[in-house]
């Protein structure tokens, strides 16, 4: 996952190609993410099977709301992010800056140890999340292979921000992902994640374009990214790209660099969902906060409830193989 690239007057340099940062890197520096290193021709994964979060998690939490609902998702993450969000809710293992000795960071699991725990723990799916899987592509990857071959979906749960040549090798195996859409300016990426929007949209279209189940998330924050007319340009962006792509509006609270924001009144939520079904969006919820009536899937063509949910749990699931009981219409998504 790397190249070689000489500029004149400058030492040879190896451009990292796992994202779109491109880090450019001389010999033994790591990249932006901090657990990527330049070694030699190459660049190296520091974190490769270094796993310090693993849990059983309702697939609900990722939050993916269109994949197996009420079923278990064994979540798993490695240190390190290529993202630094101000209000980041990970912080702890997410902010890697490349200075400590990763080699010891959490526990060793071989990719066929996470399957088999999978497995034993009952899990239909492995989310790859916590903090963004592309920094740990190699060993995503070769989880996602083995578990691909067991039955089990493989789900990224990611800023979008991963180079072409990463997003190809992962369609194959990736059943769905839920894309961060953090917002529609690119002031707003460069200025509170350290990053670019466009990448990340037309990865979206990307992943959708090659049968990738999507699940897009903003995380709606006081004051930066809540008026109107941006809500209206994501819920339109996303409605033009596929109008079953589920959105979900959430709520912020405040973490990390971001204290002193006030959390998201509901108010706020609802008005977001209302943008995204005027906007012709099919599938709006509304996350963290529970409750709140925006967690129920509906048939797009009966209105009838099909999926009734509060917070993370599925209270009642009506769908027959996918289908509306109703009027027999098929709610887009990844139900067997």
């Amino acid at each position: 996952m790397s190249s070689e690239k000489t500029d004149q007057g400058s030492p040879q340099l190896i451009t990292c190609s796992i994202c779109n940062h491109n880090c450019r890197l001389i010999e033994n520096q790591t990249g932006i993410c901090g657990v990527r290193r330049r070694k030699g021709t190459k660049v190296e994964s520091l974190i490769y099977g270094r796993v310090v979060a693993e849990n059983v998690d309702p697939i609900e939490k990722k939050p993916v709301f269109h994949v197996l609902p009420g079923s278990l998702s064994y979540s798993i993450a490695t240190p390190g992010c290529n993202f630094r969000c101000l209000h980041c809710q990970n912080s702890s293992i997410s902010q890697v800056d490349g200075a400590g000795d990763l080699s010891k960071a959490g526990v060793y699991r071989a990719p066929e140890t996470i399957v088999s725990r999978a497995e034993s723990l009952g899990c239909r799916s492995i989310s790859y999340t916590y903090v963004e899987p592309t920094v740990f592509f190699e060993f995503a990857l070769d989880c996602c292979r083995i578990a691909d071959q067991r039955g089990i979906k493989n789900i990224f749960v990611s800023n979008g921000y991963m180079s072409t040549s990463t997003l190809i090798q992962l369609a194959p195996v990736v059943h769905a992902i839920n894309i961060d859409l953090k917002s529609f300016r690119d002031s707003f990426y460069k200025k509170v994640c350290g990053a670019r929007l466009e990448p990340v949209l037309n990865n979206i279209k990307h992943f959708v374009s090659l049968g990738v189940w999507v699940e897009v998330t903003t995380l709606i924050i006081p004051g930066l990214n809540d008026t109107e007319k941006e809500l209206h340009d994501i819920a339109e962006f996303l409605c033009g790209v596929d109008e079953n792509i589920p959105w979900h509006v959430s709520g912020f609270y405040p973490s990390y660099k971001m204290t002193s924001t006030k959390p998201t009144p509901p108010a706020t939520l609802a008005r977001a969902f209302e943008i995204g079904k005027s906007s012709g969006l099919q599938h709006v919820y509304t996350g963290n906060r529970p409750g709140s009536g925006g967690e129920n899937s509906y048939c797009a063509s009966c209105g009838m409830e099909l999926i009734v949910r509060h917070g993370f749990r599925v209270r009642a699931n009506k769908l027959v193989a996918g289908c509306c009981p109703n009027c027999q219409s098929n709610l887009p998504g990844v139900w067997s």
